[in-house]
């Protein structure tokens, strides 16, 4: 039963001596995850594509905590020969992780290519997270309480499971179709991984969190991208007119991360749907839910070439 009436950034409990990997920090709700986890005392690692706006944002958050202990590192999820560098770079700095915030992701894009051959909004906003946290997996149970946490979108209700036999979507793409099955799943992967967890004895707990409408440039990136395509030019005047700033729409993500009385499997949005207060939210399990989680398990062990093995990570 929920009984906080309202969750600020206020509520987040001090994060010294703890270590953060927020993925797409350098905008947006990445960037303001950064910055509170950073002004609690977190050492947040900033896993990047573009440099060149992390070191932007970087000095964006300095100015505001002069004493933010931040790292830059270089992650472009659309490469898994990237994930796997930032990974390897990550582990050899830290024998532990407290927080992964998978958070990255784009959105209604024209369909393209990743440099594997994946779709695009798949491989980024499932693919590239999958890869990185199995890789990231041995620090993360070394850390007592740690929390992976994983962002979807209230557009995971249009989504449908990925499909086996053509998770790419090849000769059936379409943006938002798309978008739907990657924030699908990002939803059965954050389930997903809590019971693997449990099954593997882990104290690590997966939690899922959505940011509601929230005025990003996840946005206008989308309409850039498809030339000013009439359902992107909707979503991102939508935003701008009644979306919530990003530092209201990332504290979904930050209550997921850091409430001491949330939990593993445990998903958090505003409050109402789009917008308000981060609240834990029902999770609606469809039929076939079971399935769909296991058929995103072997498409992405088959993509990817690598599993999640909870027991193996452990004794790594």
């Amino acid at each position: 039963m929920e009984i906080v009436v309202s969750w600020s950034a206020a509520d987040i409990p001090g994060q010294r001596g703890r270590t953060a990997v927020v993925t797409g920090a350098n905008g947006g709700l990445g960037l303001e995850t950064a910055r509170q986890l950073a002004a609690k005392g977190a050492h947040v690692v900033m896993a990047v594509r573009s440099q060149e706006k992390a070191a932007a944002a970087v000095e964006e958050i300095r100015a505001t905590a002069p004493d933010a202990a931040l790292e830059l590192v270089a992650l472009d999820l659309a490469s898994q020969a990237s994930v796997r560098a930032a990974a390897g770079q990550i582990m050899a700095a830290h024998e532990t992780i407290d927080l992964l915030i998978n958070n990255a992701g784009v959105m209604g894009i024209p369909e393209a290519k990743t440099v594997d051959g994946f779709e695009m909004q798949f491989g980024v906003d499932h693919l590239g997270h999958w890869s990185l946290t199995a890789l990231l997996l041995p620090a993360l149970l070394r850390a007592p309480g740690s929390r992976i946490v994983t962002v979807t979108s209230t557009a995971h209700h249009m989504g449908r499971a990925v499909d086996p036999a053509n998770p790419h979507l090849r000769g059936r793409y379409r943006p938002w179709r798309a978008y739907g099955q990657a924030k699908l799943a990002n939803f059965h992967f954050g389930l997903g991984l809590q019971r693997e967890l449990e099954r593997g004895g882990a104290g690590t707990a997966s939690l899922i969190a959505h940011p509601g409408l929230s005025n990003t440039d996840l946005q206008a990136v989308s309409v850039r991208e498809t030339g000013g395509g009439a359902s992107q030019r909707f979503f991102l005047f939508a935003a701008r007119r009644t979306g919530m700033s990003a530092a209201d729409g990332a504290l979904s993500q930050l209550r997921a991360a850091t409430d001491p009385a949330s939990k593993g499997g445990e998903f958090y949005g505003p409050r109402f749907v789009n917008s308000g207060p981060p609240v834990r939210k029902p999770i609606v399990r469809r039929l076939g839910m079971d399935k769909a989680i296991a058929a995103l398990w072997e498409v992405s062990e088959r993509e990817t070439g690598i599993a999640i093995d909870v027991r193996a990570a452990s004794a790594a």
